[in-house]
């Protein structure tokens, strides 16, 4: 792992969270994609915390932000019942979007314009993207809870040095 500047830890611990994000979300079982959680579905949580790091980890503010095709008010809201369902089809697609952006977003990105504001944003972009990672695991290690609890299997993380899967690999721990 190259660390000669704080945007290329940021894209690598980035590259590692959304890789352990892909996998969480592989390793839901069908059994309790519809369960409930708090009142809410499991795929509810899968929802609310990519929908969190779509908007938030580079511009909440963003006037050319678009909600995606499969969203529909309060669906990220975790305390509102939705009546809509999103598929673990739906929930992947809206994921690869999700990491095309950031991954297009870091690639730009440069140290000198971390503490800038983006426009219309009271936080720096250092602050949003700290956040984000604050949020997104938050919200991992509780639908981690719910497979582990319910399956016994652990799903898989790469930690810090762990090197990426290739190929095939076991899901779980």
């Amino acid at each position: 792992m190259e660390q000669h500047t704080l945007t290329e830890i940021i894209t690598e611990q980035t590259k590692r969270a959304l890789w352990e994000v892909k996998n969480v979300i592989e390793c839901v079982p069908d059994e309790i994609w519809d369960k409930k959680y708090c009142d809410m579905p499991c795929w509810k949580h899968v929802y609310h915390m990519l929908h969190s790091l779509d908007l938030w980890y580079i511009n909440p503010n963003d006037n050319n932000f678009r909600e995606p095709l499969i969203h529909e008010p309060n669906l990220n809201n975790l305390d509102k019942v939705s009546y809509k369902k999103l598929s673990k089809k739906e929930i992947a697609s809206y994921f690869s979007d999700i990491e095309e952006k950031i991954t297009l977003y870091l690639s730009g990105l440069t140290d000198d314009e971390l503490l800038d504001y983006p426009p219309n944003c009271k936080y720096c972009k250092f602050t949003l993207i700290l956040a984000q990672f604050r949020h997104l695991h938050s919200h991992m290690g509780m639908i981690m809870g719910f497979i582990i609890d319910d399956s016994g299997l652990w799903p898989k993380v790469l930690g810090l040095e762990q090197p990426f899967p290739k190929g095939k690999y076991n899901k779980y721990l």
